[in-house]
């Protein structure tokens, strides 16, 4: 599946490997080797970096309940 590039340098330093994905995302990004300099704390050795494209999909579950319409009493 994976085709190309195994590994990347992010621009703080760490160092990312590309892994098969799960259903729903094909690639999973994992940081290899985290940077003396980095600052950012989602960056843990080991451990994938969140993928979005899941989050940006329409939800599957059902919405809210809509409240009927009422007349108001004279």
């Amino acid at each position: 599946m994976l085709k190309g590039f195994t590994h990347a340098r992010l621009a703080c330093g760490c160092r990312v490997g590309f892994r098969e994905g799960v259903e729903g995302s094909p690639v999973t990004v994992v940081v290899d080797e985290k940077s003396p300099a980095c600052t950012m704390s989602l960056h843990v050795r080991d451990l994938p970096l969140y993928d979005y494209r899941e989050a940006l999909r329409p939800s599957t579950r059902l919405g809210p309940r809509e409240e009927e319409e009422f007349e108001e009493e004279s």
